[in-house]
Parts: structure tokens; C-alpha cells; sequence
């Protein structure tokens, strides 16, 4: 079996590149192993059509529904290696499969570093964010709890003070805040303890707060995380010698979004951009569009 596409990753930039090349009759594959971003976000507040929001879990299930109506495949698998051979792409996957394709679209996005607090889970989107662009308007005039490390998370409190004043920063991990940032912080009379969190006191999705190791409990309405180092899932780009940015995001053509290997493409968050979903859809269409074009020449 050998396909047309063989696409590396089941979220918003995938799907809709799926949904793309399955229009265009291209015998097409998606390889998800369920485990991104779009999988834990429970609401996008900034996408056209949904003004109340709308979940990842919910994009995902229309998305792949609608790919399967023009006969695109999915396995739920991880790729791990992959190699070039002549005209072809050899993919080996976790579960020992081998998938071959001719051409190749990496949509494997990043993941954010998130305390392993099972609480926080069903707030994600709802009532704790990670994106400012996304979500800052989401804390507006809201007493807002900022769980971070070192700059990362000072910083996001700087960002969030736009929206809100009420502001307080917790440096989980106390790694080292600098002194201009900490001049920032007093500047904007945004408080910060250096204490570590022990439990995210919710109900459902509703953050109410935390309490810190040493017992104190901080009460807040809103939560943002920002712990920095997120996972830039680019590794399989990165054996086939992608070209690449320090912080991993594969680098590709502003028009085509192909990669500097041959027939192979990249879109959303795993691409150097402002990891939006709707620039993350909007690259999956603009890269199955040239797929297409390379296929038919």
C-alpha cells in the first residue's frame, strides 16, 4: 500500500488538510496518536462560527467525520522513525507498523508544560488558559492566578496585566525571575510568591484556585499557566534534515508550506508561527492544496 499523502498528526492543521486532499481524490492516510493539544483544550473562544466557543474534542470528531466522507483513512499510531527511499517516504510507527507514502505533511504541533494536577484538566479552555492571544480577553477585569516558572510565568503575568489588574503570580518550580522582570512585576503591582502549588482547587471546570505547599490557599477566578519549554514535536522532520529554528519549529515556504526536503510539508502549531488554530487550519488547506498541485505534475 502505498499512498499519496500520508499526514502525521490528527489535530486542526491535519484535519483540515485531510479534509483538503480527500476532496481532491488523493488516497490519503492521517496518523494520530491522540495525544496533542486540540485533545485537552475543552473551549477555543476566537474562531469564526462560535461565538460561545467550541471544544478541540468536538473540532476533531466533525473533522475526522467529515475527512472519512471523502474516503480518508486514520490509524491511531505514533511515528518514530522515518526515512527516504527513492520516490517514496518509509514510516515506522510504534505499534511496528510501516507505512510508505509519496508525499508527506508533519502536523504534529507542541505541547505545553502542564502540572500534573488532575483538577486542571477539565479547566483547560473553560476556566485556565494557555494562550494570551487566545484567551487574554478570557480574564478581563478577573482576578486571575498566574501557576508558571521563573520569566516564563512572570512574563505572562505582564502580558495578562493588559486585561486585567488583579493579577498574581505563582512561581511553582522557583526558578530565578530577573531583576528587570521583577522590576516589571512591581511596576504593574502584580504580586508573586515563590511557593510550590500542592493542589488546583476546582469544581469541574471551574478554577477556584490553589493551595500551596505550605498550606496557604490563594482564591482566584481565572488561571493561566506558563511554565515555558514546551515540546516541539518536530523529530521526525528533524531525520529527514528539515530545516529547523533553535526552538525546533520547522521553518517552510510562506506560500507552498513545504519544507526545504522535497516533498515533504509541514503546518500548524509544529510550523514557526503564533500557534493559532485558525492559522493552524488555514496552513493545513494552503499545504494540501500544493500536495495536490506536486501530485497531478
Amino acid at each position: 500500500m502505498v499512498y499519496d499523502c500520508v499526514i502525521v498528526g490528527g489535530g486542526i492543521a491535519g484535519l483540515q488538510a485531510a479534509i483538503q486532499l480527500g476532496r481532491y481524490k488523493h488516497h490519503t492516510l492521517v496518523i494520530d496518536s491522540n495525544d496533542g493539544r486540540s485533545v485537552i483544550c475543552r473551549s477555543y473562544h476566537n474562531i469564526l462560527g462560535y461565538p460561545d466557543g467550541v471544544s478541540g474534542q468536538h473540532l476533531r470528531s466533525v473533522g475526522k467525520q467529515h475527512a472519512e466522507k471523502f474516503g480518508v483513512e486514520f490509524a491511531n499510531d505514533k511515528i518514530l522513525k522515518v526515512k527516504r527511499q527513492k520516490e517514496t517516504f518509509i514510516l515506522s510507527s510504534q505499534n511496528e507498523r510501516e507505512y510508505v507514502t509519496k508525499r508527506l505533511l508533519i502536523a504534529t504541533g507542541v505541547m505545553d508544560r502542564i502540572p500534573p494536577f488532575n483538577s486542571l484538566y477539565l479547566c483547560l479552555g473553560k476556566s485556565v488558559y494557555v494562550c494570551p492571544d487566545c484567551d487574554g480577553y478570557e480574564v478581563k477585569d478577573k482576578k486571575t492566578i498566574v501557576m508558571g516558572s521563573g520569566n516564563s510565568g512572570a512574563n505572562m503575568a505582564l502580558t495578562l496585566s493588559y486585561w486585567t489588574q488583579d493579577i498574581i503570580f505563582i512561581n511553582h518550580e522557583q526558578k530565578t525571575i530577573s531583576d528587570d522582570v521583577k522590576k516589571k512585576l512591581k511596576e504593574k503591582n502584580i504580586s508573586f510568591l515563590n511557593e510550590e502549588i500542592m493542589e488546583v482547587m476546582a469544581e469541574g471546570e471551574y478554577f477556584n484556585g490553589v493551595r500551596l505547599k505550605n498550606n496557604e490557599v490563594v482564591h482566584g477566578d481565572r488561571g493561566f499557566i506558563a511554565f515555558g519549554g514546551n515540546e516541539v514535536r518536530s523529530e521526525i522532520g528533524h531525520q529527514l534534515g528539515l530545516e529547523r529554528l533553535e526552538n525546533k519549529h520547522i521553518v517552510v515556504d510562506p506560500r507552498t508550506k513545504m519544507t526545504n526536503v522535497p516533498n515533504v510539508w509541514a503546518a500548524g502549531d509544529v510550523v514557526a508561527h503564533s500557534e493559532q488554530v485558525t492559522i493552524a487550519m488555514g496552513e493545513g488547506s494552503q499545504a494540501a492544496i500544493w500536495i495536490h498541485k506536486s501530485l497531478i505534475q
